[in-house]
Protein backbone atom coordinates (compact mmCIF):
# COMPACT_ATOMS: atom_id res chain seq x y z
CA UNK A 1 0.00 0.00 0.00
CA UNK A 2 1.67 3.31 -0.91
CA UNK A 3 1.97 5.86 1.87
CA UNK A 4 0.34 9.41 1.01
CA UNK A 5 2.89 12.17 0.90
CA UNK A 6 3.10 14.53 3.78
CA UNK A 7 1.34 17.69 3.47
CA UNK A 8 3.31 20.25 2.93
CA UNK A 9 3.94 22.53 5.92
CA UNK A 10 2.81 26.17 4.92
CA UNK A 11 3.69 29.67 6.41
CA UNK A 12 1.29 32.62 6.76
CA UNK A 13 1.81 35.87 7.71
CA UNK A 14 -0.83 37.81 9.88
CA UNK A 15 -1.98 41.05 8.28
CA UNK A 16 -5.23 41.44 11.34
CA UNK A 17 -6.44 40.46 14.47
CA UNK A 18 -9.61 40.57 16.26
CA UNK A 19 -7.72 39.17 19.14
CA UNK A 20 -3.84 40.20 19.98
CA UNK A 21 -3.33 38.14 22.44
CA UNK A 22 -3.82 35.36 20.11
CA UNK A 23 -2.27 36.36 17.07
CA UNK A 24 -0.11 39.31 16.12
CA UNK A 25 0.12 41.47 12.86
CA UNK A 26 3.23 41.02 11.36
CA UNK A 27 4.55 37.85 12.71
CA UNK A 28 4.46 34.62 10.60
CA UNK A 29 2.64 31.64 11.52
CA UNK A 30 2.62 27.98 10.85
CA UNK A 31 -0.44 26.83 8.97
CA UNK A 32 -1.56 23.15 9.60
CA UNK A 33 -3.48 21.67 6.26
CA UNK A 34 -7.34 21.60 7.14
CA UNK A 35 -9.48 21.13 3.59
CA UNK A 36 -12.97 21.60 5.44
CA UNK A 37 -11.43 24.61 6.83
CA UNK A 38 -9.99 26.00 3.44
CA UNK A 39 -13.45 25.37 2.17
CA UNK A 40 -15.31 27.67 4.96
CA UNK A 41 -12.48 30.35 4.12
CA UNK A 42 -10.43 29.37 7.28
CA UNK A 43 -7.16 27.75 7.96
CA UNK A 44 -5.78 26.39 10.98
CA UNK A 45 -2.55 28.28 12.49
CA UNK A 46 -0.81 27.72 16.07
CA UNK A 47 -1.53 30.85 17.48
CA UNK A 48 0.47 32.89 19.99
CA UNK A 49 -0.93 30.14 22.79
CA UNK A 50 0.60 27.28 20.96
CA UNK A 51 -2.41 26.66 20.11
CA UNK A 52 -3.82 25.19 16.70
CA UNK A 53 -7.18 27.27 15.75
CA UNK A 54 -9.15 28.00 12.62
CA UNK A 55 -9.05 31.89 11.70
CA UNK A 56 -9.96 33.59 8.62
CA UNK A 57 -8.27 33.10 5.94
CA UNK A 58 -8.54 37.08 4.94
CA UNK A 59 -6.21 37.93 8.52
CA UNK A 60 -3.73 35.85 6.91
CA UNK A 61 -1.22 36.49 3.44
CA UNK A 62 0.47 32.96 2.44
CA UNK A 63 4.46 33.04 1.86
CA UNK A 64 6.36 31.05 -0.01
CA UNK A 65 10.09 31.61 1.23
CA UNK A 66 13.90 30.22 0.15
CA UNK A 67 14.23 26.38 1.04
CA UNK A 68 16.94 26.92 4.26
CA UNK A 69 15.02 30.44 5.31
CA UNK A 70 11.85 28.14 5.31
CA UNK A 71 13.62 25.53 7.66
CA UNK A 72 14.81 28.36 10.12
CA UNK A 73 11.47 29.47 11.11
CA UNK A 74 9.86 26.52 10.81
CA UNK A 75 12.32 24.77 13.61
CA UNK A 76 12.12 28.01 15.55
CA UNK A 77 8.37 27.32 16.30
Amino acid sequence: MPSRPKPKRQLAICIRSADPDLLTPRRIYEVLPDESAAKSRYIQVIDDEGEDYLYPAAHFVFMEFPPAVKQALLKAS
